[in-house]
């Protein structure tokens, strides 16, 4: 998770929105499913709005522009196909995105 963490932070603070620069800042909690076998992503969708329909969009956004993840380890799945997990993204003052575990 801490790559794929460092990988989002770093796609997302690039490119934060340029509607939002300086004026909008927010909490989104994305639900996202990755394939195990690639990384690509399964499905993802808003699980609780920042309020502003740039930055929820700007998270799907950032998300797809971060995928393909790498391969998830199938011993540490148990031999699921699907990893699926909640995170909290904040898009923040000074125009940055940060994520952590929802």
């Amino acid at each position: 998770f801490d790559a794929w963490r460092q990988k989002v932070e770093r796609i997302g603070t690039l490119n934060y929105p340029n509607e939002a620069r300086g004026k909008l800042y927010g909490r989104v909690v994305l639900y996202v499913e990755l394939n195990v076998k690639d990384g690509s992503i399964y499905n993802a969708e808003i699980s609780r709005s920042s309020g502003h329909k740039i930055l929820d969009q700007a998270a799907l956004r950032i998300l797809r522009m971060s995928a393909p993840f790498g391969p998830i380890p199938r011993h540490a799945m148990g031999g699921a196909t699907v990893l699926a997990f909640a995170r909290e993204w904040n898009f923040v003052p000074g125009d940055a995105l940060s994520s952590r575990n929802h």
